[in-house]
């Protein structure tokens, strides 16, 4: 119930933020792209190590991806290849962030579980989105889960904020999360089928 009160109140006060957007002609598409190419100096910033500032480029570009959707709404210019060029985007953009998790912690031999740990947590952020996209394919729903992609940009950009031991924390529960959402949304489809 939180949770929900919570979207709905940052749904509006997004809702507000895209009016001047959509007056001066911005497309949700270029929202979109935006927020992918803000993706690369932020996992440029987390593979150098400067976590502090990586945390900060995850949420501006995080910002974008909040926006592209609301805009489509507020301007009516949903489209079926705008979500999918969204939807696409999402998946690099998570990898780019994982992957610089990967490159910072291979330069350390003492960190190769952190490197394992951040391969966990980009394959299980991969597979909720592609559980959720096959069932939908099959005619099936599959939004459920305790770990969809806002909650996780969210604690990804908290974790590289505050730092180090935290960092790891969260990786642990990123990866056990999303891995448990998948099996979750396995037995919702599974259920659907029966």
């Amino acid at each position: 119930m939180i949770n929900k009160n919570i979207q709905e109140w940052a749904r509006r006060v997004i809702d507000r933020l895209v009016i001047p957007l959509g007056e001066a002609g911005v497309t949700p598409n270029q929202i979109t792209l935006c927020g992918f190419v803000l993706s690369f100096p932020a996992a440029l910033l987390i593979a150098s190590g400067l976590h502090l500032w990586a945390g900060l480029a995850v949420t501006v570009a995080s910002l974008f991806d909040m926006l592209d959707g609301s805009l489509a709404r507020m301007t009516n210019k949903e489209s079926e290849f705008g979500a999918f060029l969204d939807s696409l985007l999402d998946r690099y953009v998570e990898i780019c962030y994982y992957g610089g998790l990967v490159w910072f912690y291979s330069a350390s031999v003492d960190k190769m579980h952190m490197v394992v740990l951040s391969l966990a947590c980009l394959g299980g952020s991969v597979m909720v989105s592609y559980a959720r996209a096959r069932a939908e394919g099959l005619g099936l729903d599959a939004k459920v889960g305790w770990l969809q992609r806002p909650e996780r940009l969210v604690a990804l950009a908290v974790a590289l904020l505050i730092g180090s031991w935290f960092l790891e924390v969260i990786l642990w529960f990123v990866a056990i999360a999303t891995n448990l959402t998948v099996v979750q949304r396995l037995l919702h489809v599974r259920q659907q089928m029966e």
